[in-house]
């Protein structure tokens, strides 16, 4: 119960963190945003501040926010139709009634000739059997009222596509950006909590019955050489001893500013499919307020580093899809990252907020970075991307990402379960 509880607060704080980025920006740049989501299906709670629907919804498998003119508008009013209207003080309509007229009688019939909604904001018409044409203003706030459910208009210049290109990129972008600055938040919290990992291969705890202890390894030895190679940071030991599981390895150690050769055998532990040797040790920390406040501008530089390193590898061959995780294997992971406590736990949503953060990043359709590149594209050739071709582009772009995302959690439960 503890692991469900820590992946849905850690989900929620994720994907709410980056789809209140895009909904920030949305909102700055004057565009309607319809809804705010967390998650995916049916709604589980809802309400409504300031135009924008606010949802959490049963499928936890991402979010999003839908801002006007990103999918076809709501209701075409076509010649012929006929709809209710009803006008607030300043005589603009401010609700059009699209059916269950009986259930307004005080809304005034028109037959629709011509509705413009976008720009003009009018709708011209006549009362049912009258030939005098009427013309009324629409409020740019007016509600569609359809089987009782009130929506609002967008106006184009409350649409995505009417702002300028820096205004839909920010748009686009804030919601991978807020994923890093969550990231740099936590990774800084953690450096005022536990202090910030020393730079050389300086050991803090020693666990009790591991091969350190017999080693004779103590807090604050630093590692000069290990199998006869240099070291020079905690992560050139950490290889070296990764590579040797049960094989005795020779270990130079300054202690006291003495030097001291000890023999460690590192025990074999099965990490990630492969292996690895380990002894028992855990990374120095120090008490650098500089260091600190840098802490999570480094952290999350060097995370975002090694992401980026293993997606080109990725790409080139040299990573294996199987060793992609998905929704099953990060709830596996979380579930061994909680249970060795709350910092590993906290580190852990952060290393996931840079990875949500690049991986949006990618220039794949139906993704934020996909969607950029429409942007760029349109900045090079001067006029946007045909909307169709757009969506046709984002709609086999989101087939592929889903059956990748099938196959990953395949992949998942075959490693887990079977």
């Amino acid at each position: 119960m503890t692991t469900v509880i820590a992946f849905i607060l850690m989900f929620g704080l994720l994907v709410f963190v980056h789809e209140w980025g895009h909904l920030i920006f949305a909102k700055r740049a004057g565009m309607l945003a319809r809804e705010f989501a967390i998650g995916f299906g049916p709604k589980i709670v809802s309400f409504t501040k300031n135009e924008t629907l606010y949802t959490i919804r049963l499928i936890p498998a991402g979010g999003y926010v839908r801002v006007a003119g990103e999918d076809p508008e709501i209701i075409d009013l076509k010649p012929g139709h006929h709809i209710g209207l009803t006008f607030n003080e300043a005589g603009k309509v401010d609700k059009i009634i699209v059916n269950n007229k009986s259930k307004h009688p005080d809304a005034q019939i028109v037959e629709v000739e011509h509705a413009d909604l976008d720009h003009r904001l009018v709708v011209e018409g006549y009362e049912p059997g009258e030939d005098d044409k009427l013309f009324f203003e629409v409020d740019p706030k007016a509600l569609f009222v359809l089987d009782e459910k009130e929506t609002q208009i967008a106006p184009y210049d409350r649409q995505f596509a009417s702002k300028p290109k820096r205004s839909r990129a920010m748009q686009l972008f804030a919601g991978p950006m807020m994923n890093f600055v969550l990231a740099i938040i936590l990774f800084t919290i953690l450096g005022f909590i536990q202090g910030v990992p020393a730079d050389e291969a300086r050991f803090g705890e020693i666990q009790e019955e591991s091969p350190a202890t017999e080693a004779g390894f103590q807090p604050g030895d630093e590692v000069i050489q290990a199998e006869g190679q240099q070291v020079e940071t905690w992560e050139d030991f950490t290889l070296i001893v990764q590579n040797h599981p049960e094989e005795t390895m020779s270990v130079t150690l300054e202690r006291n500013g003495t030097t001291e050769e000890v023999e460690v055998t590192p025990r074999a532990v099965e990490a990630q499919e492969q292996t690895i040797g380990q002894v028992g040790v855990t990374r120095a920390f120090e008490d650098s307020f500089a260091k600190k406040l840098s802490f999570g501008f480094t952290q999350t530089y060097d995370w975002s580093t090694l992401i980026l390193t293993n997606l080109g590898k990725l790409v080139t061959g040299q990573f294996s899809i199987d060793m992609l995780s998905g929704p099953v294997g990060i709830y596996d992971a979380t579930d061994q990252v909680v249970q060795t406590g709350l910092t590993n736990f906290v580190m852990w949503t952060a290393v996931l907020s840079v990875n949500l953060g690049i991986v949006n990043l990618m220039p794949i359709p139906a993704l934020d970075g996909g969607r950029l590149l429409f942007i760029g594209v349109e900045l090079i050739r001067g006029k946007p991307v045909d909307p169709q071709k757009e969506g046709a582009i984002t709609l086999v772009g989101f087939a592929l990402l889903l059956l990748l995302m099938i196959v990953v959690t395949w992949n998942d439960i075959q490693r887990l379960f079977l």
